[in-house]
């Protein structure tokens, strides 16, 4: 592990006061070099096929193949953060989504949302439950469109929210990146995709983290029986309440996960 018990109590503690923590030049570039690879390919297919599912003008949500390189446990097992996941998650979580964001050349702002809905309509703003760790196959900068994000509303009734950021009361936060930086954010928090402007892709990875009890159907990951043999034992608890299928097409089409905005 790279960070003191200490540390990640801070990294902890700063989740709960802002929503989202940035964890600076955690993964190791040469590994994100191959993901980013591997994406392109599949992302040139699907566009050609039109089988992402649109998050937006020239916005696409693609689930990624838990094959290859993308089935990595220095990635997905990554001690530290899943240390993070665990301060503020609760023990023994549980992985449920391997995806990637990309917008293109003509993508707009998105309306401002939140992921996920409250647990229970009718009682406050619940601990967290679900967790979002996105990492950037690019360095994402103000013109390939950063993530904005609020501070604090991930612990704020949704109603209230955006009264607030209507009113001018919540300012949004653009987070810039680099490859190798990695964010971990609760998805109630209130954010937005915004334009790239660049004639590049600008893909964004997000591993989904939830409390061992959450399961949303509509987001999961289809785990190779021959893959989930390799992994560690970490990697297979992570993965316990996950299908598991003979294979996986890497350039299949169809999205499960439709409504993402709330």
């Amino acid at each position: 592990m790279r960070y003191s018990n200490e540390a990640l109590d801070a990294y902890a503690s700063q989740f709960e006061r802002d929503g989202m923590v940035l964890l600076k030049q955690h993964f190791r570039k040469d590994i994100l070099v191959l993901w980013r690879q591997a994406f392109d390919a599949i992302l040139a297919h699907r566009l050609e096929h039109a089988t992402t599912a649109v998050r937006g003008a020239n916005r696409h949500y693609i689930t990624l193949p838990f094959a290859g390189v993308f089935a990595d446990e220095q990635i997905f097992c990554d001690p530290d953060v899943l240390a993070i996941v665990e301060r503020v998650a609760g023990e023994d979580p549980v992985m449920c989504q391997l995806a990637s964001d990309t917008p293109l050349r003509g993508s707009t702002y998105q309306d401002i949302h939140r992921d996920t809905p409250a647990l229970f309509d009718d009682l406050p703003e619940t601990p967290s439950f679900q967790l979002a760790v996105n990492f950037p196959l690019c360095d994402v900068t103000p013109e390939n469109g950063p993530f904005e994000t609020t501070l604090g509303t991930h612990r704020m009734n949704a109603q209230d929210a955006m009264q607030a950021y209507a009113a001018g009361e919540l300012p949004l936060h653009a987070i810039p990146m680099q490859l190798g930086d990695v964010m971990i954010r609760d998805v109630r928090a209130l954010h937005r995709g915004t334009p790239n402007n660049t004639d590049s892709p600008r893909p964004m990875v997000v591993i989904g983290y939830s409390r061992s009890w959450y399961f949303r159907p509509e987001v999961h990951i289809d785990v190779p029986r021959n893959v989930y043999q390799t992994l560690s034992a970490r990697g297979k608890r992570l993965l316990r309440y996950m299908p598991q299928v003979d294979g996986v097409d890497v350039l299949e089409g169809g999205e499960s996960y439709l409504r993402f905005a709330y």
